[in-house]
Formats: structure tokens, sequence, C-alpha cells
């Protein structure tokens, strides 16, 4: 099995492993050290690769499954505090990473300790997710329920399921939810699930299952569906 030098962060939670110097990586070995008991453990593995499109970075982002992603808000985050860490770059500036056949702006401010990424437009149609047909609060059936979901893609597909009926999230079995929304056949690439509930006109609580991960304690690419879905 290959190997490499990694590099662990957060972001709100959502923790990657980045891959900064090694063998090329594989899906099998990806699986390994996400693995929280026998492995360092992870959300997700962040591979530099040559860069596409005209941007200065490249990145591969794999799930802890094996699979790949198109796209993650906090992996970018992390990707880009990462290379002003490790190659001198100013504490304020900006870049351009290409991730999954796209180029995602970042905007980094090392002096007040934030990330920016440019999470591209909400997509409600039924190629911009991918979903078999656009799904705005319609109903779909998983997990022995139906469901009222809609169907959202950030450059990555998701699935938001409110519940503002709901005492509490937590109470409602949204990991099954997550697990059968998941490979549900309506979305071929599978998708991320959101089940959410709306707190205030200006506070949206949700829990996140990710495509090839499961359950995590946050997503940015969750985030903005949710957002946009609400």
């Amino acid at each position: 099995m290959s190997g490499g030098v990694l590099f662990k962060a957060h972001g709100i939670g959502n923790d990657y492993l980045v891959l900064e110097s090694g063998e090329p990586i594989d899906a099998d070995w990806v699986r390994a050290v996400c693995d929280r008991h026998r492995g360092p453990g992870g959300d997700g593995v962040l591979e530099p690769v040559a860069p596409t499109g005209g941007a200065a970075i490249g990145v591969r982002i794999w799930n802890p499954d094996g699979s790949t992603a198109e796209k993650s808000g906090n992996g970018l985050r992390i990707l880009a505090w990462w290379a002003q860490r490790r190659r001198g770059l100013p504490a304020r500036f900006q870049v351009s990473v290409a991730t999954g056949g796209a180029v995602v702006g970042c905007d980094v401010d090392l002096v007040h300790d934030e990330v920016e990424v440019e999470m591209g437009t909400a997509r409600f149609d039924a190629d911009g997710v991918p979903v078999d047909r656009a799904r705005v609060d319609a109903p779909i059936d998983a997990a022995g329920t139906t469901l009222s979901v809609t169907a959202v893609g950030v450059g990555n597909p998701h699935c938001v399921v409110f519940c503002d009926g709901a005492p509490d999230l937590d109470a409602l079995p949204w990991r099954a939810w997550g697990a059968a929304l998941e490979v549900h056949p309506a979305f071929p690439n599978r998708t991320n699930v959101q089940v959410a509930r709306v707190l205030s006109p200006d506070v949206v609580q949700a829990r996140v299952w990710e495509r090839g991960a499961g359950p995590t304690l946050a997503s940015g690419s969750s985030a903005c569906a949710v957002a946009a879905a609400a």
C-alpha cells in the first residue's frame, strides 16, 4: 500500500487529511487512513494534483469510502490555509483551486484567521444537481417513510429535508434517512443529505449526512445547500 506525509485540520469539526508528500494514493489507502480506529481518521483526504483551467492549485477530494467528491467547502478552506502555511504565501491572499472540473476562488486572511470559499451558484434543475427530475418540496420514499425533499446542486449534489415541526432533530431517524437517500436511484451520482428545521428568520438547524462519509459535524457545501433551499 502506498504511503505519505499527512497534515490534519478541521473546519467546524469537519476534518480532512492533506497529503503533503508521498507516493500516489488509491481508494484502499484512503479507506485505511480515514478509519478512526485503525488510522489517523478523517472525513476525507485532500490530494494536491496538477492544476487545470488556469488555477494555481489542483486537488482531488477523496471520501472516506474511497470515492471522490466534486467539491468540499471546508476541505477547500483547509487546503487554502495549508497552502499559505506550507508555501510561505502572504498572510492575506487570493488563490484559485481546481477541483472536480471546476475552478474555485479562495480568499485567505490569516490576520483575522478566516478563509472564504467561492461556492458558486445553487441550481435546482435536474442537470444542475444532478437528479432524475427537479424536486422542490417533492415527496420521495426512503427508509420506509415518505419525505418532502428539495434537491439542490452547489457543484455537488444535495438533498434537503425540512422538518420544521420537529421539536428535536436528533429525535428523528435522520441517519437512516441519510443512508437511504444517499443511494436513492433518483440521484445518479448519489447525494449528500441534510435534515433541517427553521428556528427563526435567520437561523436554520441541520444535521448532515455526507455522501461517502456518513454523519459529519459540519459541511460547507451542505450549509450552502440548506440556505439555498430555505
